[in-house]
């Protein structure tokens, strides 16, 4: 008998959706569902371009921020946090020319070549440590200026460390990884690497110097991703609403039937 009855109001739900009226107010609530849906889009959308717009006037706010010490932000052997990526810093130092390095495989301007990698001695003694530092960028094959002798005052900005990469070879290295530079130089290393923005003495004009790292991706606008959330909802709670109607409209039919 129950499975009677089941049967019974699956059909009865069938035979009063196909109903013109239900039909029609399926239409009417089908178009509230794609409004909704197209504002949550709308929302979304606004989310990714307030987010990236965060991440623009960061960089802005970088480049015009005077440079802070190195040591104040980060040290050798450390984690590299990623609200660090972009920070204007200024380190002093001597580059240590024999361990250059060309990293290959880096785009700039729309053409394909090399980074110039240098590290750069910042303090001495026991406290001595190496950073990493990107003079600038060279055309595929083009030959790598020597850095600036002595010591040297760099301003750049900061970048995290990349992942292992498939090693260091003939003094070129398709990764800047902290990880395998620290077996080719000697000392404490930074997690971090310097894009190089000026230094003092200045460098040969040959490397081009690089455009600021862009400051890790911002996250979606929160206010517009719970807006979105909304709308999607209201959407689904449209398509519920006519779903409820037949289906109490059905179960309504049986109840006169078997009073």
């Amino acid at each position: 008998m129950a499975e009677t009855a089941a049967q019974v109001t699956r059909a009865d739900v069938w035979r009063v959706a196909r109903r013109p009226r239900m039909l029609g107010l399926l239409a009417l609530f089908l178009a509230a569902a794609t409004v909704c849906g197209l504002l949550g889009a709308w929302q979304l959308d606004r989310a990714r371009q307030r987010g990236d717009a965060a991440i623009r006037e960061r960089q802005v706010q970088l480049a015009a921020a005077d440079p802070v010490t190195l040591g104040s932000v980060l040290a050798p052997q450390t984690a590299f946090v990623g609200d660090l990526v972009g920070r204007k810093v200024s380190a002093t130092g001597t580059y240590e020319a024999g361990g250059q390095l060309v990293v290959s495989g880096r785009s700039h301007s729309g053409q394909v070549g090399e980074l110039v990698l240098t590290p750069l001695r910042v303090g001495s003694g026991a406290d001595a440590a190496v950073l990493p530092v990107v003079r600038g960028w060279l055309p595929a094959g083009a030959t790598p200026d020597e850095p600036p002798t002595g010591p040297v005052s760099v301003v750049g900005y900061l970048q995290a460390g990349e992942s292992a990469g498939t090693g260091i070879a003939s003094g070129t290295t398709d990764a800047i990884s902290p990880a395998e530079l620290l077996h080719v130089w000697a000392g404490p290393i930074y997690s971090g690497y310097l894009v190089l923005a000026s230094s003092d003495p200045a460098q040969a004009a040959g490397p081009a110097l690089l455009d600021p790292p862009t400051p890790t991706s911002a996250s979606p606008n929160l206010q517009n991703l719970l807006y979105a959330l909304e709308w999607f909802v209201f959407g689904g709670f449209a398509v519920f609403l006519w779903w409820r109607a037949v289906d109490d409209e059905a179960h309504g039919r049986i109840r006169d039937r078997r009073s």
